[in-house]
């Protein structure tokens, strides 16, 4: 079989030959294990090999992975960070102390993989899944920090056996796949519970904490809320960063900052200080996490992890923000938020994804905003103007544009300085953006 020998050729490979949930939506999808299963007993089990934290939840989940990441690497600890999706570059996923796996790793991967990929027929997700196992026993990381994907229990990262399971919060998204109610949504995603594995449950939700409970008990498993640990409270905030109270102290810290703006940051914070705490608690003789390297460690997040694309400040005069929220939840939570930022008019430029549950997402879409309605260059992006027919509907008027670029330049040639733009609704089209 003919060898790959270009990093450019691998990835045409990639895209051009596997099945993509950003091209193709649910359908992409091989909501089953035995695949991933397969692909790794063939190159070794190289999840066996890896020490591991496990992240679920609708939302706040790749936030939490990049925070946790940055703390074992403050505490000195070869760190390996598996998130999804990407914003610019595949290699965005599979990152080592803060660097994108090598191109020719990757390559090599692909290259001698050929045959089995070609046997198995792998998603994308489920090759980029192998693909960062491999990449981080071959490396020998000392930890491992691994999101989830979609759901838990039948997601392809969801063949580890961690140190520590992470569930942040439950919403309703890819209801499709996962259900249309948050119990259902929830035991998807407690999937990710393991036998005598400690569990953090970032929110307690009243509709959920049966469920939790429940598979705990059942897998023997201690579970902890961080709602019944800590609570996280902004005090300041500027364009570079933010500050919180935390109230009770944990490991001896109560005043903290951190780089991660926008109107997650104190929950995502909650999550990984819960977390970091019962790690240090169940695992401290054999791992040394001091306090420093915490406060290190969430000080510095974007600069030792590469964090992008969450709240992202693009201008300062107007102000232009890009974030990623995608579904009901972070929509309800964006939108409280800015109520706090001080600007004049209100800009958005939206554009989503086309099978998602987009008509209580416009109930909550601020009528008082002026509209760039536009389109992420994806198969699986809803049509500009049927975005715009739909927001109508809804009392939302605007123009609609064909692409990001124009949508941007238009909302600028109408901002005031004073103004805000608010780029969101897909994470394929900020990623465009940034």
């Amino acid at each position: 079989m003919t060898k790959i020998k270009t990093y450019i050729k691998a990835l045409d490979y990639i895209y051009s030959k596997l099945p993509i949930f950003q091209k193709q939506g649910p359908k992409a999808l091989k909501y089953d294990l035995s695949n991933i299963i397969n692909f790794c007993k063939s190159i070794g089990d190289p999840q066996d090999k890896l020490k591991t934290i496990h992240i679920a939840g609708t939302n706040g989940k790749g936030t939490t992975s990049h925070i946790l990441a940055s703390i074992f690497q403050e505490a000195g600890y070869k760190t390996g960070l598996y998130t999804s999706p990407h914003y610019k570059d595949f290699r965005e996923r599979i990152k080592i102390d803060g660097k994108f796996i090598k191109k020719s790793s990757l390559t090599n991967f692909i290259s001698d993989n050929k045959e089995l990929i070609e046997e198995l027929k792998p998603s994308y997700f489920e090759l980029s899944v192998a693909m960062a196992f491999d990449y981080f026993a071959n490396h020998k990381v000392d930890i491992a920090i691994i999101e989830v994907g979609l759901g838990g229990r039948l997601d392809s990262t969801n063949i580890i056996t961690p140190m520590l399971s992470i569930i942040t919060n439950i919403s309703l998204d890819h209801i499709q796949t996962l259900g249309n109610t948050l119990p259902e949504i929830a035991t998807e995603k407690a999937g990710i519970i393991k036998n005598n594995i400690p569990v953090i449950i970032g929110d307690k939700q009243q509709e959920c904490i049966d469920i939790f409970n429940n598979i705990a008990k059942e897998k023997g498993v201690e579970i902890y809320y961080s709602d019944d640990l800590i609570e996280v409270s902004e005090i300041k905030q500027n364009i570079k960063c933010k500050k919180f109270s935390i109230d009770p102290p944990l490991q001896n810290i109560d005043i903290i900052k951190t780089d991660i703006l926008g109107p997650f940051s104190h929950k995502n914070i909650k999550y990984s200080l819960a977390a970091i705490d019962i790690f240090i608690k169940k695992y401290g003789l054999k791992w040394k996490i001091s306090t420093e390297s915490i406060i290190k460690g969430v000080r510095h997040v974007k600069k030792n992890t590469k964090y992008i694309g969450r709240w992202q400040i693009l201008s300062k005069k107007p102000l232009i923000i890009a974030d990623g929220a995608h579904n009901i939840g972070a929509f309800r939570e964006t939108f409280e938020y800015i109520q706090q930022i001080e600007f004049n008019n209100l800009h958005i430029i939206l554009g989503v994804v086309a099978d998602k549950e987009w008509k209580v997402i416009m109930q909550i879409l601020p009528k008082n905003a002026t509209y760039y309605f536009t389109k992420a260059n994806i198969p699986r992006a809803m049509d500009e103007s049927d975005l715009k027919s739909l927001a109508a509907s809804y009392h939302l008027s605007g123009n609609h544009y064909t692409n990001i670029s124009n949508a941007k330049q238009s909302a600028m040639s109408m901002a005031k300085s004073d103004d805000l733009i608010l780029i969101i609704g897909s994470i394929y089209l900020v990623g465009e953006v940034i």
